[in-house]
């Protein structure tokens, strides 16, 4: 009996051995594809929720994936993804479950319309987060892009008006267009301009001719500074995205 106890309290002892557990992390666009190369990718950050231990990081990159799969409306379980698909894929040492974070921040190649968004679950040691699509994200937005004026623009002497040019993508990238798959009909899109003289006008705009391109005639109220703020807004998704800009009249 007491050489069972004896080990007993040695096997007790014993620290857990690690085991290497895979992770997948895939990041979806809000009513959209994947977030891959094209846009800079998402930066990834896993750490422990109880100890604050970071155990992996590393940045999803790929493709934006297969539309009609993404977009077609899988059956529940049916993985979204691809072979190419954009994915982040590590492996950490988990020597008893751990419930684990995990911080996705993206699109990196638009600072304007970078988001953060956190998630988290358990994981077990040897049983990863790989069946599917493994660990899969939404980042919520749209990415907007103040294009006309450009920052801090001088016009010239009593211009009595300026064109406003945005661009709209999903944070994918993916293509607005009239009766497309993204639909520029369903995209609110609109500019707030403060003039010199610290009133408020707002403007819609509208489909500019080309993909994502909106556009717009401002009228001007005299000499000063104005700054503008773009909005977009998918009536489908609820997405948003805001950019800012600003210009002078002399």
């Amino acid at each position: 009996m007491r050489m069972m106890a004896l080990f007993a309290t040695l096997l007790a002892s014993t620290p857990a051995l690690a085991v290497p557990t895979e992770i997948h992390v895939r990041v979806l666009s809000q009513g959209a594809k994947f977030i891959g190369t094209s846009m800079g990718g998402v930066e990834l950050v896993l750490r422990d929720v109880h100890t604050g231990e970071t155990l992996a990081g590393g940045l999803v990159q790929g493709s934006t994936g297969d539309t009609a799969r993404i977009m077609g409306g899988q059956p529940r379980g049916v993985p979204l993804s691809t072979d190419g698909s954009a994915v982040w894929k590590g492996m950490i040492d988990l020597p008893v479950p751990r419930l684990i974070e995990l911080v996705a921040r993206g699109p990196l190649a638009q600072p304007q319309a970078m988001v953060t968004v956190t998630s988290q679950r358990w994981v077990l040691p040897g049983r990863g987060v790989t069946i599917g699509d493994g660990w899969l994200l939404e980042l919520p937005g749209l990415v907007v892009d103040a294009v006309e004026p450009a920052a801090h623009e001088q016009l010239e002497k009593g211009a009595k008006s300026r064109r406003l040019a945005v661009n709209v993508s999903m944070l994918c990238g993916c293509p607005i267009t009239p009766g497309g798959m993204w639909d520029a009909n369903g995209f609110d899109v609109r500019a707030t301009v403060r003039g010199p003289g610290g009133g408020a006008s707002e403007m819609k705009l509208a489909y500019g001719g080309r993909t994502g391109l909106f556009v717009g005639d401002l009228p001007l109220g005299g000499a000063g500074a104005y700054v503008v703020t773009v909005s977009a807004f998918d009536t489908k998704t609820g997405a948003t995205g805001v950019d800012r800009t600003s210009f002078l009249v002399p």
